[in-house]
């Protein structure tokens, strides 16, 4: 049975970036990486992007060329994914049946597309944007698809209809509550890309629900039935409904979790010599008043494998990284640091109307988030008052004009 003084579970982000840090860091034991995809680790931003819009191929999107894994000494085992894990043993076997010893385990599992549970749910036709597989998929329909519906107001959705709309494409973006981006944004934002999409061509349906996909004699989809009975044909369907953390085997090993696998502040699970990080790794987060969330982003795959890279080298650093996220839609850029899940109080800097503003969240009169629409200098200037908690005149902070650094304290 091969052994791995560090076994990575996980070809993301997260892995990618762990495996990269312990050789950054002079780590001279033997790695090994397992991938449940055939693919050598690649960015995920640019699939729903540049990619999916034909403007980037792939080998632009790889993380390091080819080459550099070997020259790491870098085990890599592509295709395979892990089946279960023996944590008082220090093994894993994988769905071929192959068993991996190990000295740490980093966990980076990601997670996978969320399906619809409707009716007609399995048929030919549904795609998810997760993984290249998925958007190559979705890229082999353009040449004879026209009508493409998408359910989903999330991120995922809305920039596969930005591309799918500036390819000439008539979209319908289906979204089952009152508004756009309703779990991550105020309604300030979400009014202004709903909006926008419109203003494309999109047509977009809020407060709609998917009761059926509608299929021909073949299980091909041919529409989305509605749960008011309406009808939307369509060639293709994308479902962007967000994601099923990759956990299993960890949970089925005894390791605390539910939505995600739970971590302490060093990204250890309850299971002696395994860390979990990234898009599955339910962690307690001061942004997010202190609740344990999991953060879906490249800022924390990166900061989560430095956190634990570090503290299974002996330089323990609790993480506390502020979050920061992007979204690419049409001319726009929305940069985002901070989350607003515990916000009580929204202030809109600037005028949405110009295509340039801000939509900053307080809590208790901190800033604990921003939203900025082609704004990058109250995103940077932003960042450290997220990071300082510190409450700043009111006025002085709706008022576009003033720089956020120039604020005035209260």
């Amino acid at each position: 049975m091969p052994h791995f003084d560090c076994l990575i579970v996980g070809g993301g982000h997260a892995g990618a970036q762990a495996a990269i840090l312990l050789r950054q860091l002079k780590f001279e034991g033997s790695i090994g990486l397992i991938s449940a995809e055939p693919e050598l680790p690649y960015e995920r931003p640019p699939l729903s992007k540049d990619y999916l819009a034909g403007e980037k191929p792939f080998k632009r999107i790889l993380l390091r060329p080819a080459h550099f894994w070997d020259d790491h000494a870098v085990t890599m085992m592509l295709g395979e994914r892990v089946k279960a894990i023996h944590a008082d043993e220090h093994r894993v076997v994988t769905t071929s049946d192959a068993e991996h010893g190990y000295g740490k385990l980093i966990w980076a599992g990601g997670g996978v597309a969320r399906r619809l549970s409707c009716p007609g749910s399995t048929a030919h036709g549904l795609y998810t944007v997760r993984t290249r597989a998925d958007v190559d998929a979705l890229i082999a329909t353009l040449p004879n698809a026209q009508r493409y519906a998408i359910v989903g107001g999330g991120y995922i959705g809305l920039e596969a209809a930005a591309v799918l709309s500036k390819l000439g494409k008539q979209v319908t973006l289906i979204e089952a509550l009152d508004r756009v981006l309703a779990r991550v944004a105020g309604p300030e934002l979400s009014a202004f890309f709903e909006a926008e999409h419109r203003a494309h061509g999109v047509d977009v349906r809020l407060s709609a629900a998917v009761e059926a996909i509608e299929t021909d004699s073949g299980e091909r989809a041919t529409g989305v039935r509605l749960a008011d009975g309406t009808v939307i044909a369509t060639d293709a369907v994308i479902v962007g409904i967000g994601i099923v953390p990759e956990t299993g085997p960890l949970l089925l090993a005894g390791a605390t979790g539910g939505n995600g696998v739970d971590v302490d502040e060093f990204c250890q699970t309850s299971l002696p010599d395994v860390y979990a990080i990234g898009d599955c790794a339910a962690h307690e987060n001061r942004f997010a008043a202190g609740r344990r969330v999991r953060v879906e982003s490249v800022q924390n795959a990166n900061d989560q494998a430095r956190t634990a890279v570090q503290h299974m080298l002996g330089n323990p650093a609790p993480y506390d990284a502020v979050p920061w996220f992007w979204s690419n839609q049409y001319d726009l850029r929305l940069q985002t640091v901070g989350l607003s899940v515990a916000h009580d109080e929204r202030i809109v800097r600037g005028d949405p109307a110009t295509r340039s503003f801000s939509v900053v969240y307080l809590n208790q009169g901190q800033i604990v988030a921003l939203d900025c629409v082609n704004r990058t200098k109250d995103y940077v200037q932003g960042r450290a008052l997220v990071l300082s908690g510190e409450r700043v005149d009111r006025a002085q902070l709706a008022n576009g004009d003033i720089p956020l650094k120039e604020l005035t304290a209260t």
